[in-house]
């Protein structure tokens, strides 16, 4: 069982960036970032290989999002630019129950067996 810890999560005013990581205790062939806000359903937002490459996104992050990995490729990153108080969220970090859940298309929390805690985003207009 892969456990994963993020970190990165804080308190911004509108149009800052946040470089938000999650750290894997083992392999994991990507993990996706899902957020949530209370009383929504996990909203899935970036799926990132362990080469740092993403392989799916969504929509609302499009332009405005890089990826990177460690030497290790235990550890990825997702910078998010030009933040909006709709990115406020608790961001979380999970890894897939089969490896061919990186490539496919908008991804559902029940694919996914390792979730971190949470980091939370706050984005102040």
């Amino acid at each position: 069982q892969v456990h994963l810890v993020e970190s990165g999560g804080g308190s911004v005013q509108t149009g800052g960036s946040l470089r938000l990581s999650c750290a894997a205790s083992g392999y994991t062939p990507c993990v996706t970032w899902f957020r949530q806000t209370p009383g929504k359903e996990r909203e899935g937002i970036v799926k990132i290989l362990s080469n740092g490459q993403a392989t799916w996104y969504t929509d609302s992050l499009k332009g405005r999002f890089t990826t990177s990995q460690e030497a290790d490729k235990k550890t990825v990153y997702l910078q998010i630019s030009s933040l909006v108080p709709e990115d406020s969220a608790i961001y979380y970090c999970a890894s897939p129950r089969r490896w061919q859940v990186c490539y496919g298309g908008s991804p559902t929390p029940s694919e996914y067996t390792n979730w971190g805690r949470g980091t939370q985003v706050t984005v102040s207009s």
